[in-house]
Formats: structure tokens, sequence, C-alpha cells
């Protein structure tokens, strides 16, 4: 199984940055991180897709509006775009997506989807 090549994607434009030079330095941050802050920086309303603890906690101390991906997710599964959420869990799991089994859990929960 791999990633889908975004740039086939019809309702995907992607692009780099004007600027990364407008976040302050974090070590820890990784490019595609920071390019995706940046990004969020460069637009007025953006709603931007992080799971990684730091890259949210930019995001918190830059008032940017985020989502995660399990919460993309739920809200897919919430306006009927897909309809279970399991094995799209299953698929990222096997991309190398970190789930715990009681995140799993809650969110299968939320979802209205049984183990």
């Amino acid at each position: 199984m791999s990633l889908p090549d975004p740039t086939v994607l019809e309702w995907i434009t992607v692009r780099p940055p004007a600027s990364t030079a407008v976040l302050p330095l974090v070590m820890d941050l990784g490019p595609g991180e920071t390019e995706v802050l940046a990004l969020a920086l460069e637009s007025t309303d953006a709603i931007v897709i992080l799971d990684d603890a730091l890259a949210r906690q930019m995001a918190t101390t830059l008032a940017m509006r985020f989502r995660g991906s399990l919460g993309l997710l739920l809200d897919a599964k919430q306006a009927g775009l897909v309809s279970a959420i399991a094995p799209l869990l299953d698929q990222l799991q096997a991309l190398g997506f970190h789930l715990n089994a009681e995140t799993r859990k809650l969110i299968l929960g939320l979802a209205s989807e049984s183990l």
C-alpha cells in the first residue's frame, strides 16, 4: 500500500509557501509541518491538518485553526462522505500512522462503529 500522489488529484493544488522564515525556529519541527504552518500564515482563514503534537502547539501559539486526521475522518463520516472509518484507520496504520488501541476505540465509538 502506498500514499496517493497529490499532484494528480484535481481538487488539490500543491504549492510551496512564499517563505518559511516567518516561523520562529523550532528545532524539532519537520519540514512538512513548517511548510503547512507557513502556508496557513499566508491564508486568511485556513484550517491546517496537523497530527504532530509540536506542530499543533505552534498552530495554537499562532492562533491557527487546525484539525487532525482522525477529526477529518469523523467529519467525513458525519457528512456521509465515507460509510465507515475502521477500514480507513486500518489503511492509515498500514502506512505507518501511529494510533494506540485506546484512541482507536474512542474514535470508533465517536463514529458509532464497533471494534
